[in-house]
């Protein structure tokens, strides 16, 4: 698409039929896991068990990511857009129609498939139709779909399962769905830059055995034992397929993702922070639900109240934050919302039996502001660091990347929480007693991490090279 073609495109239009598909997807992420309590009661299912719905979803996720590159060649951006907003609803149908908990998560992860298309394909529209000097302003709100739909997640959610059931989260899909395809094929140009790539198939299926290896290991590891052949096994294929699959790539002409990106610094320290934000993220909507109806015996509904007040002030703090970028520049709003994702994160690990709904509310508002201040200055410092004519193989390397840490971190945290519970258990502690330590624990590795991640935010104010850039090129042998 030409600079011309650019200046003409109706930017609202375009922001508005972005921001619908992206929301509904990732809305979805999140509408589940203030509801885990009431699928393990009604399917009389573990933990463990249920977690795969989460787990299973973000896997799919990641999986697809790597051939978005090449659907969006083949198909155009806004052709993928709209066939995944209609294989999404579809999937949502069949979510509602699920008999068993297996089933469940079988169309979940179908589900999780076309989710996984949604977020890199409307992010590289961002980059390749609105023009540069609004990009900011077009991720800006792009990320306050994608932050807005976690946070209003468990308040949704927690309302619909308490007073509908839990197929009403999957049927609200529908219509918001079929609002979105109209809105996409209404609003968005159709454009096409591709240049022919081809797809490789082997490095595809590597994708697939390593990422579904090392989730199955850290998802199962408390179960199997971290000793036992089959977590070992899993480890070893998930590692050595991984490392096959990055040799692989930094070799072949037309490799399914330009793993020479990473020597984009900016962008590689942009998506480092970019994974332990996710995490942040997926940590609390995970454990803060576990515990308000667990340990607390809320209901549904309680537990997305709890959570109401973070998500308005994360709405907010969105929409400010599109705005300032361009003032104030990522470093600033990074590091302070780095440093309050900290400090929340710490003070919820310091939750007991007997702390109050104030308390609770009070750190979850600030964590989600952390999160709303640092998530869009990362995204755009990394990608704005990429050539044009790579943002979609930029989008594809980020979204992969994420979505697998996000599905390993629900895996890990869940194997942490159970593992821990039992051991606190064993010591003689009450089972709410062990499992409030357990969250205890679980939100402390969290802060951790994003204590290490601090440091990468004084790395983003490097600027890019020329000779970066031209390290991003695929190698072309003669």
């Amino acid at each position: 698409m030409s600079s011309s073609d650019r200046r003409a495109a109706p930017f609202w239009s375009i922001v508005f039929a972005v921001f619908f598909g992206n929301f509904m997807a990732t809305l979805s992420t999140t509408t589940i896991n203030v509801a885990l309590p009431v699928f393990m009661d009604d399917f009389d299912a573990s933990l463990n068990r249920v977690q795969w719905m989460m787990s299973g979803f973000m896997l799919a996720t990641g999986v697809i990511a790597p051939i978005i590159g090449f659907l969006g060649d083949r198909l155009s951006y806004k052709r993928l857009y709209v066939l995944a907003l209609a294989g999404f609803t579809l999937a949502s149908v069949l979510c509602i129609l699920a008999w068993n908990m297996e089933s469940l998560i079988i169309f979940r992860i179908v589900q999780g498939l076309f989710s996984g298309m949604i977020m890199p394909t409307t992010m590289t529209i961002i980059y390749q139709v609105i023009p540069k000097e609004k990009q900011a302003l077009g991720i800006g709100f792009w990320s306050v779909s994608a932050m807005l739909a976690p946070a209003f997640g468990p308040t949704i959610g927690g309302w619909l399962a308490e007073y509908f059931g839990w197929k009403a989260l999957f049927l609200m899909n529908v219509p918001i769905g079929l609002m979105a395809i109209f809105a996409a094929q209404r609003f968005i140009p159709s454009y096409r830059l591709g240049k022919g790539v081809s797809l490789d198939s082997i490095g595809f299926v590597a994708v697939i055995i390593g990422t579904s290896s090392l989730l199955g290991a850290f998802s199962q590891s408390h179960s199997w034992g971290w000793t036992s052949w089959k977590t070992i096994s899993l480890l070893a294929i998930g590692v050595g397929v991984i490392f096959y699959f990055v040799v692989r790539t930094l070799k072949v002409n037309a490799p399914l993702l330009n793993l020479r990106l990473f020597n984009i610094r900016r962008f590689t320290y942009s998506l480092i922070l970019n994974c332990a934000i996710t995490i942040s993220l997926y940590a609390g909507t995970f454990l803060v639900p576990i515990y308000m109806q667990k340990i607390q015996g809320a209901n549904t509904l309680h537990t997305g109240l709890v959570m109401l007040p973070g998500t308005l002030a994360m709405a907010l703090v969105s929409s400010l934050v599109g705005k300032a970028y361009n003032k104030v520049g990522p470093f600033r709003l990074i590091l302070s919302g780095v440093v309050l994702m900290g400090v929340s994160t710490w003070a919820l690990s310091r939750l007991t039996l007997t702390s109050g709904t104030l308390f609770i509310t009070t750190w979850i508002a600030i964590r989600y502001v952390g999160i709303a201040m640092s998530h869009m200055p990362v995204t755009n410092a990394g990608m704005s660091s990429v050539p044009s004519e790579l943002t979609g193989q930029a989008s594809a390397v980020t979204n992969w990347i994420r979505q697998g840490t996000s599905a390993l971190s629900v895996s890990i945290f869940s194997a942490i929480l159970s593992s821990r519970t039992l051991s606190y258990g064993n010591d003689g502690e009450t089972a709410v007693r062990a499992l409030s330590s357990s969250i205890q624990d679980v939100f402390m590795l969290g802060t951790v991490l994003v204590v290490i991640a601090i440091p990468l935010t004084f790395l983003l104010r490097q600027k890019k090279s020329g000779k970066e850039e031209r390290l991003a090129q695929p190698a072309v042998k003669s």
